[in-house]
């Protein structure tokens, strides 16, 4: 299956590269960490960036299929690739149309991924064809704010320049809601704010877990 779009954010890539160095050390690592840990078998992680998650699959997992489709990121997603602990593949490919047969994977991981997707309904509905049934979906996302005055800004910064800046990033989008209207169910999920600030900015709310694919 394929679109035939091509994703390209050359500029945002590259602040892209460096700002993932820069939230992992300030915990982002951690909270890698946990969005990989116990999995096994086959993963396919989509929007994988540049392989910040790499370093952290458990020897469990007997291959990773990484499907990125910006360019630059996915240069440098096969560097991380190489240096990996578990057999990496890296890709081009889109998240509506993963190169990946039917309940192909035992797992799929989204991380930072659902707030940029063209289509966030077609992503889940492609994640949900190719995780086998009683498969997981492992999810780290910044979501739409659970602040009513929070989630004004995020509409605000969405309609105004977010996206534009942020290559196709949206603040607001409800993704635990789209999760379970693609035919997953939530089993594990931890709300929290990150970067920790006074001020929360549009992106902070974040969630992470897992999902049980019926």
């Amino acid at each position: 299956m394929t679109t035939g779009r091509r994703v390209s954010h050359p500029l945002f890539a590259r602040v892209f590269e460096r700002a993932s160095v820069a939230m992992d050390r300030a915990g982002g690592a951690g909270h890698r960490r946990r969005l990989v840990a116990g999995l096994h078998g086959v993963v396919v992680e989509v929007g994988a960036g540049n392989g910040r998650n790499f370093a952290h699959y458990p020897p469990t997992v007997t291959r990773v299929l990484a499907v990125e489709p910006e360019a630059r990121l996915r240069a440098a997603a096969r560097v991380a690739a190489a240096g990996a602990p578990v057999p990496v593949t890296v890709t081009e490919g889109l998240a509506e149309a993963l190169p990946v047969a039917d309940a192909a994977a035992d797992a799929l991981v989204v991380s930072l991924v659902l707030c940029s997707v063209a289509d966030q309904a077609d992503a889940l509905r492609e994640a949900h064809r190719v995780v086998r049934p009683g498969g997981q979906l492992r999810f780290y996302e910044h979501v739409r704010s659970r602040s009513s005055g929070l989630r004004r800004a995020q509409r605000v910064v969405d309609a105004i320049c977010w996206p534009l800046l942020c290559g196709g990033c949206h603040t607001g989008r409800d993704t635990l809601a789209a999760i379970d209207a693609a035919g997953f169910t939530v089993t594990e999920l931890d709300r929290f704010r990150f970067p920790t600030s006074t001020v929360p900015g549009p992106a902070a709310p974040h969630v992470l877990g897992a999902a049980l694919r019926q």
